[in-house]
């Protein structure tokens, strides 16, 4: 289990190699489904997928299998990364993706959206916003000032008054000068992160 008060992951949530190899298929199914009410496309060209603790937990789990990772050392060194990624309560993670499937569209949009890792906003039905911001260690691997990687992680930081506000017709934009565009989330994408932001498990 997590240690108390904290939705991180521990040595004792990853699984060893042969027993996670048992319940693999039907973790990665559950995951995958997972992810599919926790995808947000904006536009597209941007795309975000919610994190929460059992996507990291296979993230981890499918890295140890990749890697061949057996030590303790090994899995704790992975936790340090992906940990940051499992929201607290009052808290949304995400992975920032740019659909970039031709080598043109990465020379076009590459450039040109530098700094998209911070033009993220909710936009709440009380008038508020909450604007993304990024996490200081993928900031300082993934940040560039001439060309944005295809790839970020950012987290966005909620008061009370805004995750009561957070409901039906809450809309995720993008107000990059280069890309914007906005959408409004679908009620099972809300449902799922009111449990993050409430700190439901």
């Amino acid at each position: 289990m997590s240690a108390v008060g904290s939705r991180k992951l521990t040595l004792a949530d990853i699984a060893d190699a042969r027993a996670y190899e048992r319940e693999r298929v039907e973790f990665r199914t559950r995951v995958i489904e997972l992810k599919r009410r926790r995808r947000v496309h904006v536009g597209t060209v941007v795309t975000l997928v919610f994190e929460n603790r059992d996507t990291m937990r296979f993230q981890v789990q499918e890295m140890a299998r990749v890697e061949h990772i057996l030590t303790d050392q090994g899995i704790e060194d992975e936790l340090a990364v992906y940990n940051p990624m499992i929201p607290e309560p009052g808290q949304l993670c995400a992975t920032l993706f740019l659909e970039l499937t031709t080598d043109e569209q990465v020379r076009e949009w590459l450039p040109k959206l530098v700094g998209i890792e911070h033009a993220l906003v909710f936009r709440l039905a009380d008038g508020s916003e909450v604007r993304s911001t990024v996490e200081a260690q993928h900031a300082s691997q993934l940040t560039r000032a001439d060309v944005t990687a295809a790839v970020h992680f950012i987290h966005f930081r909620f008061t009370p008054a805004q995750v009561a506000a957070f409901g039906d017709g809450v809309v995720l934009a993008v107000d990059h000068p280069e890309y914007l565009e906005a959408v409004v989330l679908a009620p099972v994408t809300v449902s799922e992160l009111l449990a993050d932001l409430r700190g439901e498990p």
